[in-house]
């Protein structure tokens, strides 16, 4: 990511933070060590094929932005819709995903997924699940490792899905329509994901991303990704030592409301804050609607929507539409449904303002969100430049004049509602990606929940205890801690606020440092730790290292003092690493308060158990100090520090093993073969659909002619009994049984259209060839009438030409009468494509005899004197004419003389 810190530029924290990001690609250490299953934004392809596209995957639909022609596209799918809906149907051959999908959902209720988006990384026996499960049409069922399974029948057997499968399936399909749509193959992209995800939901989906092969470069949360599609095109952002344009940005959809603060100046963004309610959104507007109507027809018609997930699954959808039909209309309005339930038909109605007293517990949950994100960046009304609505659900009105009244101004909707998430991931992509120049625009993230790491102190019970990244910390951020250990030791990060977290468990991962031993002197080693929020914003302990001492003889005392002056770096390369560790803690800043036994590292001596670099750097001046004071000896054992890397092994709450994604990579790849199978085999079924229709309207038509009578009759019988084995027992053949029924109709179709389209094709190609026999019987009567044009060519190549146009007139003669006395339907005795050939027969003998062009008359080179018209060069340079004798001149001009003349060139 280009920054202006990154060239040099700035010395504010975000400016080194970039700084050590470009000087760790710079010396190629990497820093964090890549997640199992997380993909590293800097491996960049670099081919001409590398595609730029950014993802929105939406819990009801989804979008695909592009970076295309100097801007960002949002594509549309196969039917020419830029919405694809978030459905997988299930069947008995294949998989239908997208619209498709939807279009099954009630009619393949129980086979048909939908709103799986906020099953990631949870447990089947999470309570959320539990309650999400009485209003799915679908069967959840606990998996293997706990996890969330989605139960279907495919392929007339019962299966068991994960959630990750579920999306990867999703993912299929839009990775799909990016690559129909920019003709190359698609693998980099950046995923959407909402800001209150935790690390399990979000490494959930980045497992979702490998099992089809994406190479996600970085999760984005949905209103950074907003922010960036917003901030990027402004051209009038302050400077960058001016006061910040600070923009929040409420985003309401289908399933949750999220809100954020952003400050923008001009190429940096910087997310203050955000705040959030996950079970807020437009589905709950829609539940209400079900819930008024089930009640209305329970007492209207005597009918229990609920009792047949059919009836409710399409008062879903009529609600759906009555909603956003209310958005733009106050007046009352119906709702009809024919053949409800019990073939009762039912109807209704609603107007705008019923149908906010009717939401009014919802709307009154709007304002929560916001009030905790004004105390959180400590912002008042007055501070907010501008307030920016995007999201399916801020078409209410009522919903945005709640936003409105609470800041009191007016809200902007600048940014397409459905496409900004897609579009600011695109940018992100194209950011990250070598093959686009992206105007310079840094963006800082800001950590959701404050996360800390609890450990156990060496020998003893006490847990100590640190909060290493607080809410709104900036992401991705880095930081260094020191410990103090003589073996192994494990720490255990977790969430800091659980009551905060929309997930269950608090806990994130335990990490074990493994490989540690004392020094050889018996003392503790200092085990240096770096925890990283990362471009995905999960949390990780991306590299440990032990420091060790090693002695070594030195005859010059002054070695030992520099040595002391430097004591963490090591040798060769492994300083460069250590100094890289070293600064990447100074640029994150002055570590926290650190309490560890009760006291805090920055007001007493430094805790064995736990230290800071910077509160060793003191002791390293101290000690300098009196070795500078004593006189040096002539040997002393040097003491070398060198950086010894030290497995982590890291046990999360919520990550899928390398053999079970293995297996799920494997299934979808089965699935994506056989969903190509069950397209070529429908596709031939189809053609013999099409060919049945088609011959049987035109045998009527214009083929009739062409056919005899008991011919006819045969081909139409033929035509009748494929089309009933298609209906009966050819409805779900193999793709060779319609392979070679097609095949059986078209021997017999076939010669029918042939004689139709040479009767159509022949008459006019004939008289093209009587054309050119013309044009060239002409040329021939002109050379034998001595005509100019033609009488520099030699004649024996003009009899080629005329044998030629004899030839060929014979030949056509021939072939004229004969057809004319066969009917129409007997075959041609000439074919169109034989009449094209002796047109280009008679084309290669003749045309390049008539075209020859007639030589070229060599006149005098001529030279042009200086003070007159060109002369021939047989006369001489002095003016004497070719017979010896003086021309006269006169004013510069040449005249004939009596026994000879002057040649002039007059052009």
């Amino acid at each position: 990511m280009a920054t202006q810190a990154a060239r040099g530029g700035t010395s504010s924290p975000l400016g080194r933070i970039f700084l050590e990001g470009s000087r760790r690609r710079k010396r190629k250490w990497h820093v964090e060590a890549p997640d199992e299953h997380a993909a590293d934004p800097r491996r960049r392809r670099t081919g001409p094929a590398m595609s730029v596209v950014g993802l929105d995957v939406g819990s009801q639909s989804c979008y695909i932005a592009v970076a295309r022609a100097g801007g960002i596209e949002t594509i549309a799918n196969e039917f020419s819709d830029r919405c694809t809906p978030s459905v997988i149907s299930f069947g008995s051959k294949n998989r239908t995903i997208g619209v498709a999908a939807k279009n099954q959902q009630i009619t393949h209720a129980n086979n048909t997924v939908s709103s799986f988006k906020r099953f990631h990384g949870r447990a089947f026996n999470d309570p959320f699940i539990q309650k999400e499960k009485e209003n799915l049409s679908y069967d959840l069922v606990p998996m293997k490792n706990g996890g969330v399974g989605i139960k279907v029948m495919y392929m007339d057997e019962e299966h068991f899905f994960s959630v990750e499968q579920i999306t990867a399936m999703l993912l299929t399909k839009l990775k799909e329509t990016a690559e129909n749509n920019l003709k190359k193959p698609v693998t980099d992209c950046v995923i959407s994901v909402p800001s209150f995800f935790t690390d399990a939901e979000r490494r959930s989906v980045l497992d979702a991303a490998q099992i089809v092969g994406l190479n996600c470069l970085r999760l984005m949360n949905d209103m950074t990704a907003v922010a960036l599609n917003y901030g990027i095109y402004k051209q009038d952002l302050p400077n960058a030592e001016e006061k910040p344009r600070v923009v929040v940005f409420v985003d309401m959809g289908h399933s949750s409301f999220q809100v954020s603060a952003c400050a923008f100046n001009k190429g940096k963004l910087k997310v203050l804050g955000t705040a959030f309610d996950p079970f807020l959104g437009g589905k709950n507007f829609d539940e209400k609607l079900v819930e008024h109507f089930c009640a209305e027809f329970k007492t209207k018609y005597k009918l229990d929507a609920k009792s047949k997930i059919r009836a409710l699954l399409r008062l879903h959808q009529e609600c759906e539409k009555l909603k956003k039909l209310m958005s733009s209309n106050s007046t009352d309005l119906p709702l009809n449904i024919e053949c409800f339930m019990n073939d009762k038909d039912v109807s209704g109605k609603m107007n705008r303002s019923q149908f906010e007293e009717l939401c009014a517990e919802l709307l009154q949950k709007i304002e929560v969100p916001l009030h905790s994100l004004m105390a959180q960046t400590q912002l008042k009304a007055e501070d907010v430049s501008a307030i920016e609505i995007v999201g399916g659900a801020t078409r209410i009105p009522a919903v945005k004049e709640r936003i409105a009244k609470f800041f009191g101004k007016d809200v902007s909707t600048t940014l397409n509602a459905d496409e900004a998430v897609a579009r600011g991931c695109a940018l992100q992509c194209a950011i990250l990606s070598p093959a686009f120049k992206v105007r310079e625009f840094s963006v800082t993230d800001a950590v959701p929940f404050p996360i800390s790491l609890v450990w156990n102190h060496d020998s003893e019970e006490t847990e100590g205890v640190h909060e290493v990244f607080s809410r709104n910390h900036a992401a991705p951020f880095s930081k260094v801690l020191t410990f103090l250990r003589r073996g192994p030791f494990e720490l255990e990060a977790f969430y800091s606020d659980p009551q905060g977290v929309p997930y269950p468990e608090a806990k994130i991962g335990r990490f074990v440092v493994q490989n540690v031993s004392a020094q050889k002197d018996g003392e503790k080693s200092r085990v240096k730790v770096k925890v990283r929020v990362n471009t995905h914003g999960i949390f990780t302990i991306s590299t440990a290292s032990m420091v060790e001492k090693v002695p070594t003889e030195e005859e010059d005392g002054s070695s030992l003092e520099a040595d002391m002056e430097c004591p963490n770096q090591r040798p060769t390369e492994s300083s460069d690493v250590d100094k890289n560790i070293q600064q990447d803690n100074s640029e994150a800043g002055t570590q926290p308060q650190v309490q560890t036994d009760g006291q805090q590292t920055s007001q007493s001596p430094p805790s064995p158990e736990l230290t800071s670099e910077e509160s060793k750097t003191p002791d390293a001046d101290k000690a300098n100090e009196k070795k500078v004071d004593q006189p040096p000896e002539a040997k002393k054992p040097k003491i070398k520090v060198v950086n010894v890397e030290l497995p982590v092994e890291a046990n999360l709450v919520w990550q899928l093993g390398r053999d079970l994604l293995n297996m799920y990579i494997e299934t979808e790849g089965k699935m994506i073969m056989q969903d190509k199978l069950e397209k070529e085999r429908n596709d031939a079924k189809n053609a013999v659909e099409e060919c049945v229709y088609e011959f049987r309207d035109k045998l009527c038509g214009p083929y009739e002619k062409f056919i005899c009578e008991q011919e006819h009759e045969k081909f139409l019988r033929l035509l009748t009994e494929t089309e009933d084995w298609l209906y009966e027992e050819g409805e779900d053949q193999a793709k060779q049984a319609y392979i070679d029924k097609l095949e059986e109709l078209m021997k017999m179709g076939t010669p029918v259209k042939v004689r139709f389209q040479e009767a159509e094709e022949r008459p006019k190609v004939l008289e093209e060839l009587g054309q050119r026999l013309q044009h060239y019987a002409k040329i021939a009567a002109d050379f034998r009438g001595k005509d100019e044009k033609y009488n520099h060519i030699d004649e024996s190549e003009m009899k080629k030409v005329e044998k030629s146009v004899n030839e060929v007139m014979e030949w056509m003669n021939n072939v004229m009468n004969a057809q004319a006395k066969r009917s129409l339907d007997q075959d041609p005795v000439v074919r169109t494509h034989e009449i094209r050939a002796k047109v280009k027969e008679l084309n290669n003998v003749c045309e390049p005899v008539v075209t020859q062009p007639k030589p070229k008359i060599e006149s005098p080179k001529l030279e042009r004197t200086p003070n007159g018209p060109n002369i021939d060069k047989k006369e001489d340079l002095e003016g004497k004419n070719n017979l010896g004798a003086e021309a006269p001149h006169q004013n510069g001009e040449c005249h004939p003389n009596e026994k000879g003349s002057v040649n002039m060139d007059l052009d």
